[in-house]
């Protein structure tokens, strides 16, 4: 049974899975450890933790259940830095938008009989902001948590009832749980979270450009430009690590949409046009 769990990083997502925790019923405690203290006291003051700790290495060594909840290379650190103090009654786990790398470093460190066990995760959920402030309760439910776990981990007894008993908690926040591949959760991560948010970095950057000058246009667009330009707003701090992590599905993904747009350019009075609105409608009915 899980009773400790240590949320390593109180931005959106860790301080929403705390939250989530609680609205879930859990009862154990929750410690956090922040690199900015004030946002790990924000996000105890809002309930997400019971406590704050002072270092992040003993914080982990107290719990059963350590969250990585901040970017991949900081993520990438932490599992090198853990896995020399952790032992075998300890899980470590993580929320990082790609995977190929996290699951190369747990496969190398972790998920021995006599070493912590680690479980490779990414919650499809966010937000364009991050932070504690921004956290939610509700913001797993409905959402599709993935695993990049190894099948051929070799786990103690012990770790492997952390590895269920955290499954087990993530579908109480009331998230759907999904295994894939670490390669294959890369390249559809790319199409389906960074293909978005480049393209609406593009299109928020070329509309400064434009019409940045000329602030009373944006409000033309109304709801659409709002719609699309949502993204727009995600602070690079969030998606370098993303960019450096899956550099060649999101090419292979942006260079895809540049012949599309291509395409559509070259088209604007033909009748292909047509076939191009229809092959998006039906996207949007599936």
């Amino acid at each position: 049974m899980i009773e400790r769990i240590a949320i390593l990083g109180t931005g959106l997502l860790g301080a929403s899975v705390g939250l989530a925790l609680r609205a879930a019923g859990f009862r154990g405690s929750v410690m956090g450890w922040n690199r900015s203290a004030d946002q790990a006291e924000l996000a105890r003051s809002m309930g997400a933790l019971d406590a704050v700790g002072g270092d992040p290495i003993e914080t982990a060594r107290a719990s059963q259940v350590t969250l990585l909840a901040m970017p991949i290379y900081a993520t990438l650190d932490f599992m090198e830095k853990l896995s020399g103090v952790l032992g075998c009654e300890h899980l470590v786990t993580d929320v990082g938008s790609t995977k190929r790398l996290i699951s190369e470093a747990a496969a190398r460190l972790y998920n021995t009989p006599e070493r912590a066990a680690f479980l490779p995760g990414h919650p499809m959920a966010g937000k364009e902001r991050g932070g504690a402030a921004l956290a939610d309760a509700h913001l797993f439910r409905g959402a599709v948590w993935l695993f990049t776990d190894d099948p051929e981990a070799r786990r103690s007894a012990h770790s492997a009832a952390l590895v269920k008993g955290w499954r087990e908690w993530v579908a109480a926040m009331g998230a759907k749980t999904l295994d894939l591949d670490p390669r294959r959760h890369d390249e559809l991560a790319a199409w389906v979270s960074h293909l978005p948010q480049f393209t609406a970095t593009a299109l928020s950057a070329v509309l400064e450009d434009e019409v940045g000058e000329a602030p009373e246009l944006k409000d033309v667009g109304g709801r659409a430009l709002r719609e699309m330009t949502r993204l727009g707003a995600s602070p690079y701090s969030m998606w370098r690590d993303i960019a450096c992590t899956n550099t060649q599905a999101v090419e292979r993904a942006l260079l895809a949409l540049e012949q599309r747009l291509a395409h559509l350019r070259e088209n604007l009075r033909s009748p292909e046009l047509r076939n191009q609105f229809e092959q998006a409608n039906r996207f949007r009915k599936e």
